[in-house]
């Protein structure tokens, strides 16, 4: 699985797109077992009929996460992050091409790096 990098506005069918580039109904399974569980939040994108098919068509199972929650997702704190770090110092990159050359492409790619470690040990 890769890091994904969406430009401008994402879509439902740019949402799926990317699931289907990250290989989620392959990797879910081989990272974290065939009970694996996909969490994400209540994004407007996440709601379509589009999207919900998609899910019920490759057989992956959503945790329920209520709307307005965004404690409940372990990903917000890295978002908050990553945020904090790409504007450190007034800092701001003007394409995806000038962030992938800075050292904070190669920290998110170590944390999904991380990530998969971690799912392989449990």
């Amino acid at each position: 699985m890769e890091l994904q990098v969406v430009q401008g506005r994402q879509t439902a069918a740019g949402y799926v797109e990317m699931l289907q580039r990250a290989s989620l109904m392959t990797e879910g399974p081989r990272l974290c077992g065939n009970d694996w569980v996909f969490q994400q939040d209540n994004a407007p994108i996440h709601n379509p009929r589009l999207t919900k098919t998609f899910f019920q068509e490759n057989n992956i199972t959503l945790l329920d996460h209520p709307a307005c929650s965004p404690d409940l997702n372990p990903i917000e704190n890295i978002w908050g992050w990553m945020a904090r770090e790409v504007y450190k110092n007034g800092l701001q990159f003007q394409t995806v091409d000038a962030l992938r050359l800075d050292r904070l492409y190669s920290l998110l790619e170590e944390i999904v790096a991380l990530g998969r470690s971690l799912m392989a040990q449990s």
